[in-house]
């Protein structure tokens, strides 16, 4: 079993912790080696640093964080076994139809993904399909950065609203682990 220690080692990671604070609970406990053994996926270092520290859970009791402890792999509908044949586009089109990972949600059915379209996943950008775009708004944006940059970026107003609704950015935020009780 990999050890917990890579947790505060990534800056995205850490960064986070400002704005969210120390996690509640213990995160989740993941074989990292054991799910690309098994499934031939392997998953960006600023994730698996998230999710040793905080898990699996809900932010603002708005965007659901998935992890390989429970749903994550859900979503998967591509073989990571099978090497990306094409660099995807920004499209709409095209993202529509990349290799896409989910890896949260909100509760207005915004998703975000992570692109798999690149063999190293330290390069994989995050995609967001916005399920209640306003009348000539995208409902699929492309972000070139990682899992941990997306959502400091969002939860600080660095990054323009990736969601249906506003006001993400506005603190204080408070992440509450799946195993919590409400």
């Amino acid at each position: 079993m990999e050890q917990r220690s890579t947790a505060m080692a990534h800056p995205a990671v850490t960064a986070l912790t400002a704005v969210l604070g120390e996690p509640g609970t213990a995160g989740d406990a993941v074989d990292w080696e054991e799910l690309a053994r098994t499934t031939g996926l392997r998953l960006p270092a600023d994730y698996r640093a998230f999710v040793e520290l905080y898990g699996g859970g809900e932010l603002d009791e708005y965007l659901a964080v998935r992890s390989p402890a429970e749903d994550l792999l859900d979503g998967l509908d591509f073989d990571p076994r099978q090497a990306p044949t094409a660099l995807t586009g920004t499209s709409e089109e095209e993202l529509e139809d990349g290799r896409l990972l989910p890896v949260a949600t909100t509760v207005h059915g915004d998703v975000v993904f992570w692109l798999c379209d690149e063999p190293d996943p330290q390069r994989w950008d995050i995609v967001v399909f916005k399920r209640q775009a306003l009348h000539g708004e995208r409902r699929w944006t492309r972000f070139a950065m990682g899992f941990g940059e997306f959502l400091l970026g969002a939860l600080t107003g660095t990054l323009a609203s990736p969601f249906s609704a506003r006001g993400f950015d506005e603190p204080p935020h408070v992440y509450r682990h799946w195993s919590l009780p409400l």
